[in-house]
Formats: structure tokens, sequence, C-alpha cells
């Protein structure tokens, strides 16, 4: 299990109950919401430790809003609320290949400079907004928030260096 967690993806965290048969609420990161279903096993982080655990069943509630999952090895509601707060990840391995793009998890860490080859930090996150996605990043001692529109701020992904060349100067801190 180590190479799983070395190699995992967080995908949600448990945020509730559900029920008296050990469900659980959970928030999920992935889009949709209800995909995070799709993968099994999870990895829980309970006190600092990963434990694996299969997903025997999922559904959504509320109208698609809220994901509830009953996980192997949690059979009452008392066991399932001690998994409250709880990362949920997964193996990378778990993820469907892709020919053309990358997912957002592989951009965090890598190095963004722009054209003239001044580092303006690392991506810290990718945030969704309305009108674009957004590459957070970290500076020194701040934030750079950099519109994800391709060819026209983001220049260049490339992921095999960890790098990412944009058309963007920092702002003065």
């Amino acid at each position: 299990m180590s190479s799983q967690v070395a190699e995992k993806l967080t995908i949600g965290h448990v945020s509730g109950i559900y029920g008296v048969h050990g469900w659980v609420k959970v928030f999920s990161h992935t889009d949709p919401r209800e995909n995070i279903l799709n993968y099994s096993p999870w990895l829980l982080n309970v006190n600092g430790e990963w434990q694996l655990f299969e997903v025997l069943d999922g559904q959504t509630q509320q109208g698609g809003k809220s994901v509830v999952a009953k996980l192997s090895g949690i059979s009452d509601r008392d066991l399932a609320r001690s998994y409250m707060g709880c990362d949920i990840a997964i193996s990378k391995h778990q993820l469907p290949e892709i020919d053309d793009g990358y997912y957002w998890s592989e951009l965090i860490g890598c190095a963004v400079v722009n054209e003239n080859g001044m580092q303006i930090g690392f991506v810290d996150n990718l945030l969704e907004t309305g009108a674009h996605d957004v590459l957070r990043v970290k500076r020194e001692d701040s934030f750079e928030l950099i519109p994800f529109v391709v060819d026209e701020f983001i220049l260049e992904i490339d992921l095999d260096n960890k790098l990412i060349r944009v058309d963007w100067e920092p702002s003065e801190d």
C-alpha cells in the first residue's frame, strides 16, 4: 500500500453521516460530484494513516447536490461518525488514461515562467471561476493569479519537465 499512498490523488472528504447503517456523506472534488463513486477502492486519511476501503454502494441525494456512500467495514452510524473529516484519495493509476490533455492534479507543483524566462513561482492550485479557470501560483510571500486561457496567457505546458510557460508579467510585491 505504500506505493499507492505515494501516488495518491485527493478527490474529496467525508463530510457527515447518512442513516443508521454506516453510510457516509461525501464532499466530492470530482466533476460532476457523483463521479467520485466511479472509483474504488478509496484511501481514507485516518489520523495521518491511509486506510483502504472498498466502495460497496453509493448514490446522489437532494437532486445531485450531495453524495453518500457505503464503505466496506463501516456498518453503523457511530463508526461512520469516526471518519468525519477524513480526506478521500485514490491511487493515480485508477484514473483513466487520456489521449490529449492533462489532469489538473498534474499541473500542481509545476514551475511557472514567463516569456522572458523569469520564474514567477509554482502552481499551488487551480480555481474554477465563472469566466475561466485560474492558476494560483505561489511566490515567495504571495500568490499570483493567472487566467488559464491557453494560447493567450498559457503558452506551453511541459509535464515532462513540470514547467508552464506563460505570457504574464508578475505583479510587484
